[in-house]
């Protein structure tokens, strides 16, 4: 690990306890980084709900705030995810387990399959599991249409 992001991911970890104690919330946060993604992992509090709210969308805001501020600070790294409580870890884990029914059933059905729109995170779940099996998957659609269509290998 390079001494920059070495000093990023102190700056993010400080920044998003100090964010997190505005809440109320002191808390060590668990800092580390994966392929020049900052991870920042929240441990489980009484505060989870609030913290992830609906649908992740306070985790993706305290991520966001937390990328801009590396940013505004001049940091080479400014890619962050947060995850609070594991919910993320969880969450991929049950999409893997969704998608490798998809992926059989396109297998052994040898016909396309549309799947429902997700998010581009979810999106890079489906499309590694897919390479895997040797399925074809392409992304389709604008914005929040956005979704995979899993197709069987020519």
């Amino acid at each position: 690990m390079n001494e920059s992001l070495e000093e990023a991911i102190v700056f993010a970890k400080k920044y998003l306890e100090d964010l997190l104690s505005f809440f109320g919330l002191n808390t060590d946060v668990y800092a580390t980084s994966d392929d020049e993604v900052i991870q920042l992992n929240v441990p489980n509090t009484h505060m989870n709900g609030f913290l992830i709210g609906q649908h992740g969308d306070n985790m993706r805001s305290f991520q966001y705030l937390t990328s801009t501020a590396l940013k505004n600070n001049n940091y080479a790294y400014t890619r962050v995810n947060v995850d609070v409580a594991d919910y993320k870890k969880q969450r991929a884990d049950r999409l893997k387990q969704k998608a490798e029914e998809w992926v059989k059933q396109v297998r052994d059905t040898k016909k396309p399959m549309a799947l429902e729109p997700m998010n581009a995170a979810d999106r890079r779940v489906i499309h590694k599991l897919a390479a895997d099996y040797d399925i074809t998957s392409d992304s389709e659609g604008l914005g929040r249409d956005r979704h995979i269509v899993l197709k069987p290998q020519e």
